[in-house]
């Protein structure tokens, strides 16, 4: 292949999907430079072209300076951060050189921006529909009963049924995926020609994930909008894109079509994002994780590569000298020295890399997996009751959890899938009796939970712990690490003294990849993944057999994730323990699980092995949530569009309680829940369509 060095990653061919799409570009950045006021670059020298109709995503870890670069276009820097400089052209106009009485026109208008998290994003003392009509007021001619009317068109453009009620209500009063849908109603609202959309699927349901991308595409059919996409989710990007830029510690170190780009990625970060990602290829194989973190870009050399220090290709020259952006013949930019003339017979080519990054892992250690039963559940039920009136009598119940049972054997892993809602995390803390059962039994190590004492329930708990979905919460700010992870040791009565726990503790941290040292520190001082670890040091310091995992990986990176899931299968081989992985990430499930349960409206429709479930799914849910999972081949099953939202758990539906949202539903589905059809080998379903 001939290289060549050009100044900037301007994309030189139009690329398998934008090339009928011509003239000039709506949104052309040119070496986009955003530091501290110390001079740190932050965003250094950033470049890229989106056409109209056109999809450019922004790809690459938490830290890399992403979300920075979109909030330099849209000029709401925070304090202590400017533009040094470069130009950023939209339809021909520099957006950064306009004065700030002329940008808050475009900004909102012709350029708009939906942000990570809605519920932060929206204000919570205003209706969904005074919000609306906030950007209408700025970026229309409309006034009065106009303004009103197209707000709730803009609610029924995104998907949201009866608009005139919801247009009155507060955001609490949504959910999640109603908030972001909202959030992109109203950044329509200006007609924008450029859309920012930051992470916009970000701890969505697949479900729910499905639909907002769906959304966005609708729309940039029809108004031919230019949308700059930042994830680190490549399957989102398989879905979305046309252009892909991968971004580390400020720079764009690679850029090229979709295609180009998932048929032979080029830089070894790029190739090792690919690597990490979790799949029924790699069960029994370690993950591919990249070792350390993103560099402080406060703190990025200049003089040299910024992923050297994680690059396992990297060589002397990768330590001295910043590598150039070079464009290959096939249009496809890279900054690496590996495809310069200068790294001519020091280094692999990149198929070798991605060769050695996916399959060139250790195979984990095989046993003999125990089949003792470690957990039993029998008909959980957790209930909460509905009161109204002064006596607060109860006029009805929430079923969050009616009717679960299930069994985990020593050294197994059991996964709870199912949408936001459905009641997965109620039975994680029923299990542990933080929420007390209104019925049902809980056995284990065969001793019964359910009415124990708070003796026995204490001695208990040491055998079973819960990880948490977000670290940073349930780990105590104002405490050192010794100090959280001694808690637990000090309540339960591990270890004889002081000494024996110190040394107890030196040992979590080196068995979960952390550095002895940093037991003096606090939780703020480190990154999501290591606050991750210590989490799992927590629950690991009391000895436990049986760990409850709520989403550990949701909002991590894919490279956090990979070293996550590392250390838990790694400990599950060498301590023996087992898990109930409560998540709604399909892949992770299909990597880590022996067992998958299928939760919906707070009953299992769906068990069996996970190789069963997961590849012949029988239950039209569990089919539409396998299809909603975005996949990179862009192989995945035929889109099963769910109607509506999932039920309310207080007026669950007569008969199935899938119903109603069901292709398949016939007449007896609206009569009789459906009883336990067998339809494998511990494979069952509950289904009308299986009844004989």
């Amino acid at each position: 292949m001939k290289s060549g060095t050009v100044s900037n990653p301007l994309h030189s061919s139009s690329g398998d999907f934008t090339q009928d799409l011509g003239g000039q570009p709506i949104l052309h950045v040119e070496d986009l430079v955003t530091q501290l006021r110390n001079g740190a670059r932050i965003v250094d020298a950033v470049s890229f072209c989106i056409q109209r109709g056109e999809t450019f995503a922004l790809l690459g870890e938490s830290g890399c300076g992403k979300s920075m670069t979109a909030l330099s276009l849209m000029r709401l820097l925070p304090d202590g951060i400017r533009m040094a400089k470069g130009g950023a052209r939209l339809e021909g106009n520099d957006v950064l050189a306009l004065p700030e009485h002329a940008m808050r026109k475009v900004r909102g208008g012709r350029m708009a921006m939906i942000f990570q998290e809605p519920g932060l994003s929206l204000n919570p003392v205003m209706t969904v529909g005074e919000q609306i009509a906030e950007v209408l007021k700025l970026h229309s001619d409309l006034r009065g009963a106009e303004i009103s009317r197209h707000s709730i068109e803009l609610l029924e453009q995104v998907g949201i049924s009866d608009a005139p009620r919801r247009a009155g209500e507060y955001p609490f009063q949504l959910s999640g995926g109603m908030k972001q849908r909202v959030m992109i109603a109203m950044a329509l609202a200006g007609q924008p020609k450029l859309l920012i959309a930051d992470e916009p699927t970000t701890a969505l349901d697949v479900t729910i994930q499905a639909q907002v991308l769906e959304l966005l595409r609708d729309i940039q059919h029809e108004t031919g909008m230019a949308v700059l996409l930042i994830t680190h989710d490549l399957g989102v990007v398989a879905q979305m894109a046309h252009q892909v830029g991968v971004m580390y510690a400020g720079q764009i170190i690679e850029q090229a079509s979709r295609r180009q780009l998932f048929a032979q990625p080029l830089h070894p970060y790029t190739q090792k994002l690919f690597a990490a990602l979790p799949n029924a290829e790699r069960v029994g194989q370690p993950l591919a994780a990249i070792p350390g973190n993103v560099p402080p870009l406060s703190a990025a050399p200049l003089s040299a590569c910024r992923f050297a220090p994680r690059c396992e290709k990297s060589w002397g020259l990768c330590r001295e000298q910043a590598p150039e952006w070079t464009v290959l013949e096939n249009g496809q930019g890279v900054r690496c020295h590996l495809y310069t003339s200068k790294a001519e017979g020091v280094q692999a080519g990149p198929a070798d890399v991605l060769l050695s990054a996916v399959h060139g892992v250790a195979q984990a250690k095989e046993g003999k997996q125990e089949t003792t039963a470690l957990l039993q559940v029998d008909r959980l039920q957790v209930h909460f009751p509905i009161r109204q009136g002064i006596l607060q009598r109860a006029v009805g119940y929430v079923k969050a959890v009616d009717g679960v049972s299930m069994t985990i054997p020593a050294g197994r892993t059991l996964a709870l899938v199912g949408e936001s809602g459905c009641g997965k995390t109620t039975v994680g803390k029923a299990l542990l009796q933080l929420i007390p059962p209104t019925a049902g039994s809980v056995r284990f190590a065969g001793q019964e939970l359910v009415g124990a004492d708070a003796r026995r329930l204490q001695e208990m708990r040491a055998g079973m712990q819960m990880i948490f979905q977000d670290p940073y919460a349930s780990l105590n700010p104002k405490m050192r690490i010794a100090e959280i992870l001694q808690e637990g040791m000090d309540a339960l009565s591990i270890a004889r003294n002081a000494g024996e726990r110190q040394s107890r503790i030196d040992e979590l941290l080196v068995q979960v990849g952390l550095d002895q040292a940093s037991k003096w520190r606090y939780p703020h001082e480190f990154s999501g993944g290591q606050r991750q670890r210590i989490a799992i040091a927590r629950v690991l310091a009391v000895n436990p057999a049986l760990l409850i995992c709520d989403e550990p990986t949701s909002a991590l990176d894919v490279s956090v994730q990979a070293q996550i899931l590392n250390l838990l299968k790694s400990l599950q081989d060498t301590l023996g323990l087992s898990y109930l992985f409560i998540t709604h990430n399909l892949a992770v499930v299909e990597y880590l699980a022996h067992e998958v349960y299928v939760m919906y409206l707070g009953r299992i429709v769906e068990r069996g092995p996970a190789k069963e479930v997961l590849h012949f799914p029988r239950h039209p849910y569990t089919r539409a949530l396998l299809s909603a999972v975005p996949k990179i081949d862009g192989e995945g099953m035929k889109s099963v569009r769910l109607p509506g939202e999932m039920p309310s758990p207080s007026r669950p539906p007569e008969g199935c309680h899938f119903h109603a949202r069901c292709e398949h539903a016939m007449p007896e589905c609206s009569e009789a829940y459906p009883a336990e059809a067998i339809v494998g080998p511990e494979h069952s379903v509950h289904c009308h369509l299986f009844r004989k």
